[in-house]
């Protein structure tokens, strides 16, 4: 009867760890359970759901069903009829209460012993307990929480999570921006059994409702009253039960809507019993973590990360790039970038704890300006910057350095020109580096907090070469990683002692990479394996087989090749290929790079032509933004302005540009387009036509993803008219049988 009603893994759990003796007890609750579930059956059920009840619920169940049992027959044996069939759970599901087969190695990295969250934080606790786990600033006065008091944070969190109605495998969301609270409330939720859920904060009411709604959040926390009226504003999540705010006083009372203190004070005196017996039934291979892909196309998806693709991935990453553990050295980092990315979690929260690091938090407005100061105050061991960020260091230096004094900018040319030597041949010369390194260097090091720093990483979308030969020239490596929300952040990192210019670097460890289909150059579709790929998309079973392929591979949907040594490099993606209407495949991406390489003044390109006769160009010119909203502004930077003077203009805004409308850098821009022409390797590479559109893209208007990513469909949809207008003229641009002069 049961096998007929569907595989069952659960009762076998109870089963196998109980004795003979204990077995018995549940006897009559056998029964009784496979008479229910061949009712259900014969009325024809085409999915039964159960909820399967605990050992000690059991044996309840059992004594009510025959009250005579008292003591249990030794000698009672389960009937042959009985049938239990056992799955096994498969390496994906759609499922939030699912279990997956962990991709276990019978050697190194990938045969580490599973753990929870739970089980990686007591460890943490048990060897690093005393150390400065968490730090924040209040006013001028820096606070600090050691990895015991935090570990208690936690569990009292989670108690009240619990007391407030946190249901298995609902979700609790966070809406705010990086903060002690943030972190409590996502391993809290963890260990009450729900899932954790980061929102991202530039999120609209809309975007927050689809989110709460798909992941069933019994509970959602708040940063402040901004972000509250947000969820306020929503008319339907019928799963919701609590609101948190966790900044800033309540400017209004409601029903079940809580200040961070009230809230902590719930789970306070709350019995240990109920979230331990919740935590001992937790497994490696369930999902605890739910991260939402920015959604360039469609709604975003909820991405199921399991306990162990957490652990894990911070047990290799750590290892693989030399983490120093607290005993020894403490690791320092700052928390700043968004923490509803997998990126920012695996740094701040993940890898930091399994080395006993201590996590600093930016102040909120971190990305418009502060994040130097916190940087200085800090100066993290560690730091990873998406490549806006490394860019927009990289523009105030250049702004800095032009207002400098002729012998120093002589000075900062020489050492740059040492530096960027030095660092690609691998070739320290003793004498000029160490001069170099004294007089700009060390400086320019302290002066952005990066004077302990020995790990500058960048990630999470595409970095140009000019940016990272700027750093390398003033001896501050930045090394590549890459990978995806799916594979629970990285999947290749560059180390100092393996480090190519423009590659993502090696494997992690215990990791496996395919080239899918390469092409004659070895062009094909990254492909991952490892423990650090998902479970699933949350209840969407079609996507999820889209993803990962009957093997159980991730595709990635980036092209890449790998070299000999093993370095990988990424060249497009599939997505984002421009098919031309003569059929030429085109990776808009170098083109876009080389453009912004070639004429400095411009902030973002995008190329246009698929399925069209030729290709062609939108650009946006760099700009003041907004400090509060993040919304690009008319004025140009400071950068730009210089730029157009050197080039014989007088514009101070985009709108003085934009549409062709100043001559100079109309003309400027176009010979830089004529250059990258020039490099192209086929006529149907070439851009053909370009404008200049009167903003720049960013994630405010809609252009950019959270982690700085352009949304094309977005864009092309926005831009609609510009778009037509490009092909809107009769005239044949240059193809291979009609030579003509690029425009």
């Amino acid at each position: 009867t049961l096998e007929s009603c569907g595989p069952l893994e659960r009762p076998l759990e109870y089963f196998s760890r109980a004795s003979l003796n204990q077995l018995t007890q549940f006897i009559p609750t056998i029964f009784l359970f496979s008479e229910v579930l061949y009712k259900l059956k014969s009325k024809q059920s085409s999915q039964i759901i159960y909820t399967f009840p605990s050992p000690s619920q059991l044996t309840c169940l059992g004594k009510k069903r025959n009250p005579s049992l008292s003591s249990p027959s030794v000698s009672a044996q389960r009937p042959d009829s009985l049938s239990l069939a056992v799955a096994k759970p498969d390496l994906w599901t759609s499922s939030g209460d699912g279990e997956v087969k962990l991709r276990m190695g019978e050697s190194g990295f990938a045969s580490e012993p599973p753990l929870t969250v739970d089980q990686m934080f007591k460890t943490a606790v048990e060897r690093f307990g005393s150390y400065t786990a968490l730090g924040w600033k209040e006013g001028e006065q820096t606070k600090t929480i050691n990895y015991q008091e935090y570990y208690q944070a936690c569990r009292t969190a989670a108690k009240s999570f619990l007391k407030l109605g946190l249901e298995r495998y609902h979700g609790v969301g966070i809406l705010g921006f990086n903060s002690a609270e943030w972190f409590i409330s996502d391993i809290a939720a963890i260990l009450a059994g729900g899932f954790a859920v980061g929102i991202y904060t530039t999120n609209s009411p809309d975007a927050c409702q689809y989110v709460a709604e798909n992941c069933k959040a019994n509970i959602i926390v708040v940063e402040n009253h901004k972000q509250l009226q947000k969820i306020l504003q929503v008319n339907k999540l019928p799963h919701l039960k609590a609101i948190i705010q966790y900044k800033d006083a309540l400017k209004e009372k409601r029903p079940n809507l809580y200040t961070w203190t009230e809230f902590m004070e719930l789970g306070r005196d709350e019995p240990d019993t109920k979230l331990d017996d919740i935590i001992t039934i937790q497994k490696p291979n369930q999902c605890c973590t739910l991260i939402y892909t920015s959604g360039t196309t469609g709604q975003p998806k909820g991405v199921m990360l399991s306990h162990d693709n957490l652990t894990w991935t911070a047990f290799a990453v750590g290892r693989y790039v030399r983490l120093a553990e607290a005993t020894k050295s403490q690791e320092i980092v700052v928390s700043y970038l968004p923490l509803s990315h997998i990126a920012a979690q695996m740094v701040d929260i993940w890898v930091t704890m399994k080395v006993g690091g201590a996590t600093y938090f930016a102040q909120p407005d971190a990305l418009k300006g502060s994040l130097v100061n916190t940087m200085r105050e800090v100066r993290p061991t560690a730091f990873m910057g998406v490549p806006r960020v490394w860019e927009k260091m990289q523009e105030k230096m250049k702004s800095v350095g032009a207002k400098s004094s002729t012998v120093r900018r002589k000075v900062a040319v020489w050492a740059k020109g040492v530096g960027l030597q030095t660092n690609l041949t691998m070739a320290r010369t003793p004498m000029n580096y160490r001069l170099a390194k004294k007089l700009v260097f060390k400086k320019v090091r302290k002066a952005l907090g990066l004077d302990r720093c020995t790990k500058c990483y960048t990630g999470a979308a595409p970095i140009t070469k000019d940016t990272l030969e700027f750093f390398l020239s003033l001896d501050i490596p930045v090394y590549e990683l890459y990978g995806m929300s799916e594979s629970t952040g990285p999947h290749t990192i560059s180390l100092p002692d393996a480090f190519r210019l423009t590659s993502v670097g090696k494997l992690i460890p215990g990791c496996e990479t395919k080239i899918n289909n390469p092409d004659e150059e070895g062009n094909g579709e990254i492909c991952f394996w490892g423990r650090h790929v998902f479970m699933g998309y949350l209840n969407q079973a079609d996507k999820t087989e889209d993803a990962l392929d009957t093997e159980g591979w991730l595709h990635s949907g980036d092209l890449g090749k790998q070299d000999d040594n093993g370095f990988l490099f990424i060249t497009g993606r599939i997505k984002e290929l421009i098919i031309t209407a003569g059929g030429e495949n085109i990776p808009p991406v170098p083109i876009e790079d080389a453009v912004k390489e070639a004429v400095p003044l411009v902030s973002n390109a995008m190329l246009i032509g698929d399925k069209r006769k030729f290709l062609a160009m939108l650009l946006t010119i760099k700009c003041q933004v907004n400090g509060d909203t993040g919304a690009p502004e008319d004025e140009l930077m400071p950068e730009a302005v210089e730029l157009c003077r050197k080039l014989g203009s007088n514009a101070m805004r985009v709108s003085e540009i934009a549409g062709g409308r100043d001559p100079v850098i109309h003309a400027a821009i176009q010979e830089g387009i004529n250059r990258v022409n020039e490099k192209a390797t086929s006529n149907a590479q070439r851009i053909q036509k370009w404008t200049i559109l009167n903003q720049d893209f960013s994630i405010p208007g809609g252009e950019l993803g959270p982690t700085m990513k352009l949304k094309r469909p977005v864009v092309m949809k926005m831009y609609k008219e510009q778009v037509e207008n490009f092909y809107k003229e009769v005239v044949t641009p240059s193809t291979p049988d009609n030579s003509m002069p690029p425009k």
